[in-house]
């Protein structure tokens, strides 16, 4: 019988203690504990990602290339229809059209000529792909500082309110604090480290896009000095 009732005491007692509940975050709910920094991170990845769009879609369009132009080019120069070449030029919305056209409007002038206005021309368009780029690299170098300061500013409020506290510190006071805190790191590296890797791939997107400028620079150059071209390098009456 004492038995029977101590079981029945014990199994009363599990039944009634609470059962500990596993407590859950949402992403949203994390990135408002980070304060006013993850509003800032927010900003800088917003810009971040307008930049690496825009920037992407102007690269594939400056990349987009007709194997047959520089072709078709010769052709013209050779017929000796100028104004033809540069009409197909204008059809064209890449760099490679654009420093092509340059040079078909000087046609008439010392080749030297031709050349530093093309390579000038040239020069204008790479500038115009990176611009923006300095931006993106800012954000990747500077949204994981952002991220650590306000990482320090919420160490700093934990410890001040352990200081307030007295002789009644609990330990979750100085655990939530820092929990807090490490939000903004967190963010601050994510946002740093997309704007990072979308930074180095542009760059070599560019990179790719300038070797074909320089190749077409020197397809075009090669076509001026050409035997053939050397009595039809005038513009048409």
């Amino acid at each position: 019988m004492l038995f029977t009732l101590l079981q029945a005491d014990t199994l009363n007692a599990v039944q009634a203690a609470p059962v500990p509940q596993e407590m859950t975050y949402s992403l949203i709910d994390m990135a408002m504990k980070g304060g006013w920094i993850m509003v800032v991170l927010l900003l800088l990845s917003v810009i971040a990602i307008y930049i690496f769009g825009k920037k992407l879609v102007q690269i594939n369009r400056a990349a987009k290339v007709d194997r047959n132009f520089i072709d078709d080019i010769r052709d013209y120069i050779h017929d000796g229809k100028t104004k033809s070449a540069i009409t197909l030029c204008s059809k064209y919305d890449n760099p490679t059209a654009r420093l092509v056209e340059k040079g078909l409007e000087r046609i008439g002038r010392p080749l030297s000529d031709i050349q530093t206005a093309v390579e000038n021309t040239g020069n204008l368009e790479v500038a115009r792909l990176e611009k923006g780029l300095p931006i993106l690299a800012t954000i990747a170098g500077g949204a994981p500082m952002l991220g650590f300061l306000g990482t320090v500013m919420g160490m700093v409020r934990a410890f001040f309110n352990m200081s307030n506290a007295g002789n009644n510190i609990d330990i979750t006071l100085l655990s939530g604090g820092i929990y807090e805190a490490m939000i903004t790191t967190v963010g601050g590296l994510i946002v740093g480290i997309l704007a990072y890797f979308g930074y180095n791939y542009l760059t070599s997107r560019i990179s790719d896009v300038v070797f074909t400028i320089e190749n077409s620079t020197i397809g075009f150059m090669d076509v001026l000095n050409e035997p053939e071209s050397a009595t039809t390098v005038k513009s048409e009456e």
